[in-house]
């Protein structure tokens, strides 16, 4: 054993190198290999011979010294300095509202500024059904739908309201503006294509940016133009089809255009839908409770079959009269969102007290059905009212509740004075007892800001007598203010 070991150690333990054998090592070594070794060398010697410096913990000031920097420092300000002819906010507040009236700056007149298309708002049975509910469950969950916040008002409405459209499952959200800004990021992201109307409102916009995906905006509802950039897309996919089987595609509408009150035609979208293999979310926000024979909306009102739309959502504060939005598909894409929704993983639940009023403006639209029908024939009836303004002109879809009312001869005026002689308009209208509203915009945010306009939002609530004095008296103010100003 000891013999052996004796022979082995030998050969393991290695003979130390000549001169010349290092010198021939060096001189065949490359010369990337000799800079490289070279400057770390020189590296580690800088740093063995480079000074230290202590870093003193805590440097300690005299009360002179203090009181110095105290009198140089100059903090920033908050906010922008304001010019000289800046004039702050005025907002319009609200003392008393329901029915056909509403109480703005202590004035009273007919509602035709808010939203309340079928006269929910004020309803004694939506009020009621809320009082109970809030006597039961009290004001709010004070967390998510997935912690805690989910009560079986929640679930039960989500169930109505899926029924009501005729789809598979809804979903319940806390906001209405958060629905459609929550469920567009939700299914589209990076990478990913949406073909958008112009005119669609802050909200979707809001969804589109959150979605991180490539946009692309076709003109306010011209169909031809939408179909020139899906027939470009084609052209594109053929280049790279790897690339275009991974990439999913949208089309992006509102039932009705909230900054327009124009609708969309959902019969031709859903023709490009089959054609171009793309998906359909559709913003029913104006549109629901609205359009259609029974209010089901702006597929009911062109009839076509709902399940050719991919995801509808809406505001309930709108045609609904309370707050909140909502979500209908089919099961396997609105359950999508309990995950993925922002809005709904990540807000407070609604409170349940607003669900089941909700609930009960929904029992009341099915009671009776014929709630829609005299809404279009009202809107119908002022918008050919609004058009004998010789000094505005009036947008928007007869049928629809939506109207814009534009200045029609602006000269050299700026945007600003515009808006300042529609304010005028406004201010007069109330004093002769009409509520009224300028259409008020992120200027700077918008993709595509909108002229500036009076919107008129009709609704059922008020008697014809009211809504023929209401028509004399934006006639007659319109034409006297812009009327003096020519």
């Amino acid at each position: 054993m000891n013999d052996n070991m004796e022979t082995v150690l030998p050969l393991l333990t290695p003979e130390p190198w000549s001169f010349g054998e290092l010198f021939e090592a060096f001189r065949q070594a490359p010369m990337y290999h000799l800079i490289f070794e070279g400057l770390l060398i020189l590296f580690i010697i800088r740093l063995l011979f480079s000074k230290r410096y202590s870093i003193q913990s805590k440097i300690v000031l005299t009360e002179k010294e203090k009181d110095q920097l105290i009198e140089e420092w100059t903090p920033e300000p908050l906010v922008p300095k304001l010019p000289d002819d800046y004039e702050p906010i005025k907002y319009r507040v609200v003392t008393q509202q329901g029915g056909s009236m509403l109480t703005v700056d202590g004035k009273q007149g007919i509602n035709l500024g808010t939203f309340n298309f079928l006269g929910m708002l004020g309803r004694k049975e939506t009020e009621e059904a809320a009082v109970k509910s809030l006597k039961k469950y009290g004001v709010g969950t004070c967390g998510p739908r997935g912690f805690y916040g989910t009560v079986d008002v929640h679930l039960h409405f989500e169930d109505r309201i899926a029924e009501f459209f005729g789809m598979e499952t809804g979903i319940l959200y806390s906001y209405g503006f958060s629905t459609v800004a929550s469920c567009i990021p939700a299914y589209s992201k990076r990478g990913d294509i949406i073909f958008c109307d112009e005119g669609v409102c802050f909200a979707v916009q809001m969804g589109l940016l959150a979605s991180r995906s490539q946009i692309k905006f076709f003109k306010h509802n011209d169909m031809e133009d939408l179909e020139r950039l899906l027939e470009e897309q084609v052209i594109e996919d053929k280049k790279n089809p790897k690339k275009a089987k991974k990439t999913r595609k949208f089309i992006v509408v509102e039932g009705l255009y909230t900054n327009t009150g124009q609708i969309t035609p959902i019969d031709k979208l859903v023709e490009f839908k089959y054609k171009y293999k793309v998906r359909i979310f559709l913003d029913e926000t104006m549109s629901f409770g609205v359009l259609g024979k029974t209010g089901h909306g702006v597929t009911e009102h062109f009839g076509i079959d709902v399940t050719d739309v991919d995801l509808i959502s809406a505001s309930m504060e709108t045609s609904l009269g309370t707050l909140g939005g909502f979500c209908v598909g089919s099961k396997f894409v609105v359950d999508h969102q309990r995950l993925s929704g922002l809005g709904y993983c990540f807000s407070a639940s609604l409170p349940p007290m607003l669900a089941t009023a909700a609930m009960k403006a929904l029992d009341l639209m099915e009671e009776d059905p014929s709630m829609a029908t005299r809404l279009q024939a009202r809107s119908q009836y002022v918008h050919e009212e609004l058009a004998k303004i010789a000094e505005m002109k009036v947008a928007g879809d007869p049928v629809a509740p939506i109207k814009h009312l534009y200045v029609r001869e602006t000269g050299e005026k700026t945007r600003e004075e515009i808006m300042k002689l529609l304010e005028v308009i406004v201010n007069k209208a109330l004093d002769e007892g009409v509520v009224l509203t300028t259409a008020c915009y992120l200027e700077e945010e918008e993709a595509f800001l909108p002229p500036p306009s009076i919107r008129i939002a009709v609704n059922i609530a008020p008697s014809d007598d009211q809504i023929i004095m209401a028509m004399q008296v934006i006639q007659k103010v319109a034409s006297e203010v812009l009327q003096n100003e020519v």
